[in-house]
């Protein structure tokens, strides 16, 4: 648990150093993200962006594991 804690943090650290450059990947605006913007209400769906992300993570994962 403690190696798990000790990464994560790492992890945060280092994504908090690299926000400004971060910020300009276009995550969060790929084509398959669904928006619905009415008067009072804005419902934001990012089922490409979370798609992506997880496949990321899973690689990354697998080639920690091995």
């Amino acid at each position: 648990m403690q190696k798990v804690l000790f990464l994560s943090g790492i992890i945060l650290l280092v994504a908090a150093l690299l926000w400004p450059w971060l910020g300009k990947i276009p995550l969060g605006r790929l084509p398959g993200d669904i928006l619905i913007d009415r008067p009072g209400l804005k419902v934001y769906f990012p089922l490409t962006t979370m798609i992506v992300v997880s496949v990321l993570l899973s690689l990354i994962l697998h080639f920690f594991r091995k």
